[in-house]
C-alpha cells in the first residue's frame, strides 16, 4: 500500500506520522519545510502523488485569525472557510493524478462544497473521497487510532470498492475495535462533521447558562443540576429526538423555552439561546408550510395533537404549521385529522386531490388517500405504489411520481 500526504501542518504531520507507526509507510508534502523521522517528505506535490493509492488532502482551510474564538467575534460578518489552499492543491494534481488512484480530502468545509467547489477543478471520473477526522490538538493519534465513527462521502453516497478499499485501510490502523463507519454522499459527510461539532458547542453554551443562572438567581450549584441532565439516558443523553421531523411540542416544552427567554432578560445574562431556539421553530414551521401550499391543492394536515394518541393540541407543532398555511395562502381550505373525524367537513374530502402532511410519525399510513394526492412525509417512512410521496427532508433521492416512491 502506497500513501501520499499533502499538507504536514499541526494536525496533518501527527496523522502521517501516526499511520507510519502502524507500518504503512508514507511519502509526504508541504509547501512549508517539515522535518519527520518516521516520514519521507519529498521538495514536490508530484513525487507525494505519483504511483500513490490513496493521496490524503490535509491542508488548512482557515478562518480569518478575527474568527478562532478568542477574541469576541459573534458581531463580524459571517464567512465562509478559506478554501484557497485545497484549490491550490486540486489543481496542481489535477493533471497528475489517474483513475485508478483514491483521492481523500480530511479538511473541514461546509456542506456542498466538494460537489460544487472541488469536483469542478478535477473533473468527473475521479476517486475523489471526503473523509473527515474527528481529531482534536492535544489527543490527535489517540483520537485518530480511537474515533467515535469514521466518516467516509462519496459521490452517490454508496459503499462501493472504493470505499470498501479506505475502510481497510482503516481496519489495518485502528486500535478501536467495531469502529462505525458511516458513508454518505460528499454533502451528507460535510454535514455530519460540521453538525458534530456545533452540536458540542451548541451543548457547551446550554450546560455554561446554568452555572450563569446560578451566580444570577443564586442558592443554586450548577454541578447538581447539570449532573441530574447528564445521567437522564432516557431522552436528552441518548438516540432520542435525533430524527429530523415535526417540531417540538406538548403543554411544556415551548412554554419552558419561552419562560427562560423571561428569565435571561430578567437575570439579565447578556444573552438568549432561547429565542433561536423558537425562531427556529417557526421559520422550520414556516418552511414546510411553503413546500405543502407549492402545490396549489386543499392541505390536509394528519394529526392535530402535538402527538399520537392524546388528545391535547397545547404546543402542537402541526398546528403551527397549519398557521402559515393559512397566512401564506388563504385561499387554501385547510383541514385537520381529528380523532377520528375532519373538522370542518364542507366537502367530502376523500373524492378531491390534496396534498397531506404526515404531522405524527407513524400514524395514518393506511389512510384512504385520493388516487391524484400528494403526501408530505416529514418522518420519511411511508411508501406507495399508487400515489406520489414526497419525504421531506431527504433530497438525495427525490422521487415524485406516483408508483415510483420508494425512497
Amino acid at each position: 500500500m502506497k500513501i501520499g500526504f499533502i499538507g504536514l501542518g499541526k494536525l496533518g504531520l501527527e496523522c502521517a506520522e501516526t499511520i507510519v507507526d502502524k507500518g504503512i509507510p508514507i511519502t509526504g508534502y508541504d509547501v512549508k519545510e517539515k522535518e519527520s523521522n518516521k516520514i519521507t517528505i519529498v521538495p514536490n506535490i508530484k513525487d507525494a502523488v505519483i504511483n500513490m493509492d490513496f493521496v490524503f488532502i490535509a491542508v488548512e482551510t482557515p478562518h480569518d485569525s478575527k474568527y478562532d474564538g478568542s477574541i469576541p467575534a459573534s458581531h463580524l460578518p459571517n464567512k465562509d472557510f478559506n478554501y484557497s489552499y485545497v484549490e491550490d492543491v486540486l489543481y496542481e494534481i489535477k493533471n497528475i493524478i489517474t483513475k485508478d488512484q483514491i483521492i481523500i480530502l480530511i479538511s473541514t468545509v461546509l456542506p456542498g462544497t466538494c460537489r460544487k467547489q472541488f469536483i469542478p477543478i478535477l473533473g468527473l471520473g475521479v476517486n475523489f473521497i471526503y473523509n473527515p477526522y474527528l481529531i482534536a490538538m492535544g489527543t490527535t493519534t489517540w483520537d485518530m487510532l480511537n474515533p467515535e465513527m469514521i466518516i467516509i462521502g462519496n459521490a452517490t453516497g454508496k459503499q462501493d470498492d472504493i470505499t470498501l478499499n479506505l475502510i481497510d485501510f482503516y481496519n489495518i490502523i485502528l486500535e478501536k475495535k467495531n469502529t462505525r463507519f458511516e458513508v454518505g454522499t460528499w454533502d451528507e459527510a460535510e454535514c455530519i462533521k460540521i453538525f458534530y461539532n456545533t452540536f458540542i458547542s451548541a451543548k457547551i453554551g446550554l450546560v455554561n447558562m446554568i452555572q450563569d443562572v446560578a451566580e444570577q438567581n443564586g442558592n443554586i450549584n450548577c454541578d447538581i443540576v447539570a449532573d441530574a441532565l447528564a445521567k437522564s439516558t432516557q431522552r436528552i443523553m441518548s438516540p432520542t429526538y435525533m430524527k429530523p421531523g415535526m417540531g417540538d411540542g406538548g403543554p411544556c416544552h415551548p412554554r419552558d423555552n419561552i419562560a427562560l427567554r423571561h428569565l435571561a432578560e430578567k437575570l439579565d445574562l447578556g444573552y438568549d439561546l432561547f429565542d433561536a431556539i423558537m425562531t427556529a421553530r417557526e421559520v422550520q414551521a414556516k418552511r414546510l408550510a411553503e413546500k405543502l401550499i407549492s402545490y396549489n391543492l386543499p392541505v390536509v394536515i394528519l394529526g392535530k395533537s402535538f402527538k399520537p394518541d392524546v388528545e391535547f393540541t397545547d404546543g402542537s407543532s402541526s398546528m403551527l404549521v397549519g398557521y402559515y398555511v393559512k397566512e401564506l395562502a388563504p385561499h387554501l381550505s385547510l383541514y385537520y385529522d381529528e380523532n377520528p373525524q375532519f373538522e370542518p367537513t364542507t366537502e367530502e374530502i376523500h373524492d378531491i386531490p390534496c396534498v397531506y402532511l404526515l404531522g405524527h410519525r407513524g400514524k395514518h399510513y393506511d389512510f384512504n388517500f385520493n388516487w391524484n394526492s400528494i403526501v408530505v412525509d416529514p418522518w420519511r417512512e411511508f411508501y406507495s405504489e399508487n400515489i406520489t410521496v414526497l419525504h421531506y427532508g431527504n433530497t438525495k433521492n427525490l422521487y415524485e411520481k406516483a408508483g415510483n416512491n420508494r425512497m
